[in-house]
């Protein structure tokens, strides 16, 4: 089952503007003791309203860490930040890159945290292990009647099981609700505004936390840019789009490189296309395990996300095209630990509703097809398991806006497949006084992009922004 790590679902609703409400005021902060958690983190939990409607009821914790500002002279406030999915842990992320923010950890304490319902803030569980294996790997390039029902069943085998298993918390795990967690952090860590990095999903956290709360803002730098005002259909379409043009340059390059054997003979499009439909019809055993042409299309899609994998990605190819499927489950598997499926799906189908009716669902397979055909049958049912979820979406889409909110900084590469350059372009026109950096280039986010980089810590350091419209080649 391919998914999209920032797909955010969400179809059948008109665009309307400012589709969420305001923000009650924040409750009052939480006391914060902190803990020695090893590597120079401290770990806290910051309690929260399970249900901001009634924030006296039921309360639960979002765990947060800190690496304490390496510069305490010369220290102007904590830096939350988000790695995206949802699902996504931030916790992880801030151990995991840490050494990539030495500028930023010279003067922020630098604060990672799990989103409520991921990690270890109230985590959702919708299937265990081999279930979740079972799901990753079932075809859904519906073929034939007997491949739908599959699905069908699966999807509602996954909803049943989130409302078997965190019943209680399953209708508060919206991003509305993330971000007004997103502020009670603010207030307990004791800062008059929030100074935040969110890359994919979280420039979404950051787009609502900047539509729900302007003036508490002090600098936003959202990196690979989501648009909130796409409907699922569109926004999981515009992503398939984007995989398929990433798909092209890499084959392009492979077919330049001498030493990317698979494309060295024929057409490596072809070949590639060819190479799926005799794994579908013949998964390749590895080990104990079997790669599916579902695992297979993952794996192809997750090197996506970063132009380094791209040679791995030629390996695993050559290998699965001799029938050795190792290095390609490798991938997928390796997709897969970016983040937790039960979070991302949950969150995804609170965000925003979907059809319901199979229909329309069937109705989208030629726009899919011809955005790729290598990924558009596998993603034309990607929403459909929200519409089996016992509680239905909270969110709307619509135009966010942030009016009162000081500029903030997006940053859109060209050639990002799974947050493509659209939606920054998008989100620039709707945040009045935005600036928009360019990175010109395939991959996923700009993290890794000297240039991009400079101009987002310059900015959440100096308040100093780039020109818009400043292009990093």
């Amino acid at each position: 089952m391919v998914l999209v790590l920032v797909t955010l679902v969400a179809a059948g609703c008109s665009r309307t503007s400012n589709p969420i409400a305001k923000s009650s005021p924040t409750p009052s902060p939480s006391q914060l003791t902190w803990t020695d958690c090893g590597g120079g983190f401290q770990c806290a939990t910051v309690q929260v309203p399970l249900d901001y409607s009634h924030p006296n009821s039921d309360m639960i914790g979002i765990a947060i860490n800190r690496k304490p500002a390496t510069n305490p002279a010369n220290r102007i406030g904590s830096l939350l930040i988000n790695p995206g999915g949802p699902g996504a842990s931030g916790l992880q992320f801030m151990r995991d890159d840490v050494s990539a923010l030495t500028a930023l950890n010279q003067r922020f304490d630098l604060i990672g945290f799990d989103p409520r319902g991921v990690g270890q803030s109230s985590p959702v569980h919708c299937l265990d292990a081999a279930q979740e294996a079972a799901y990753d790997a079932l075809d859904s390039v519906l073929d034939d009647p007997q491949e739908k029902q599959a699905l069908i069943d699966a999807d509602k085998q996954f909803a049943a099981g989130c409302e078997q298993l965190s019943g209680k918390i399953l209708p508060f795990l919206d991003t509305v609700s993330a971000v007004r967690d997103m502020d009670a952090i603010r207030a307990a860590l004791g800062d008059a505004k929030l100074t935040y990095l969110g890359f994919s999903y979280g420039t979404f956290m950051g787009e609502t936390y900047a539509h729900l709360f302007p003036t508490h803002v002090r600098a936003l730098a959202l990196d690979g840019v989501i648009d909130p005002s796409l409907s699922a259909n569109d926004m999981l379409l515009a992503q398939t789009a984007g995989f398929e043009q990433d798909l092209q340059a890499f084959l392009a390059d492979c077919k330049a490189r001498t030493t990317c054997a698979f494309g060295q003979s024929g057409d490596p499009y072809a070949k590639l296309t060819a190479l799926m439909q005799r794994i579908d019809a013949n998964p390749l055993p590895v080990g104990n395990r079997t790669l599916t042409r579902s695992l297979a299309l993952t794996g192809v899609a997750e090197a996506m996300y970063d132009t380094g994998e791209w040679t791995y990605l030629g390996q695993a190819l050559t290998a699965a095209d001799q029938g050795n499927g190792r290095l390609l489950l490798g991938l997928a598997d390796f997709y897969y630990t970016l983040f937790s499926l039960d979070s991302f799906i949950v969150i995804s189908c609170l965000d925003r509703p979907v059809p319901s009716d199979m229909p329309s669902y069937d109705a989208l397979g030629p726009a899919f097809a011809k955005a790729s055909v290598l990924f558009g049958p596998a993603d034309q049912y990607g929403n459909l398991q929200c519409a089996y979820m016992p509680v239905k979406a909270t969110g709307q889409v619509g135009l966010l806006t942030a009016d009162g909110a000081p500029p903030i900084l997006l940053v859109g590469a060209t050639g990002d497949p799974a947050t493509p350059y659209a939606g920054a372009q998008a989100v620039h026109q709707q945040l009045a006084g935005s600036v928009l950096l360019t990175r010109q280039g395939n991959g996923h986010t700009s993290g890794n992009d000297q240039c991009a980089t400079a101009a987002e810590n310059d900015y959440l350091i100096n308040l100093r922004l780039p020109a818009d419209g400043t292009i990093c080649p």
